[in-house]
């Protein structure tokens, strides 16, 4: 199973990009789908989940501008991020809870991370 993640790239604050993760293998089933970003020498945190239900929850510092979604019929998630600031800057991660061919339970996968810049 592999999670390829894009999207990210240079922006003005103020400005607008969009984050697309794909999973490809053998996936069963995926629940949860989410966004992490981590910056240097600090913890990984979350910044947006959605269920299968189309359920979202997000982080208190991004409501309003950055918004998840999924296309599940191809294993997909996005991060619409809007209104972007510079303390925006950060790694992006995306991550989501798959059951793989021949496995009982549903195990957390994460991708490659995305750089995301805003200058100010």
């Amino acid at each position: 199973v592999q999670l390829q993640a894009s999207g990210g790239g240079l922006v003005q604050a103020g400005g607008s990009l969009r984050l697309s993760c794909v999973a490809s293998g053998s996936i069963v089933s995926i629940s949860v789908m989410g966004w992490y970003r981590q910056a240097p020498g600090k913890q990984r945190e979350l910044v947006a989940t959605v269920t299968p239900g189309g359920n979202t929850n997000y982080v208190d510092s991004v409501k309003g501008r950055l918004t998840i979604s999924r296309d599940s019929a191809k294993n997909t998630v996005y991060l619409q991020m809007n209104s972007l600031k510079p303390e925006d800057t950060d790694v992006y991660y995306c991550n989501m809870a798959l059951k793989v061919a021949g496995s009982w339970y549903s195990q957390p996968y994460w991708g490659q991370g995305t750089l995301v810049t805003v200058s100010s």
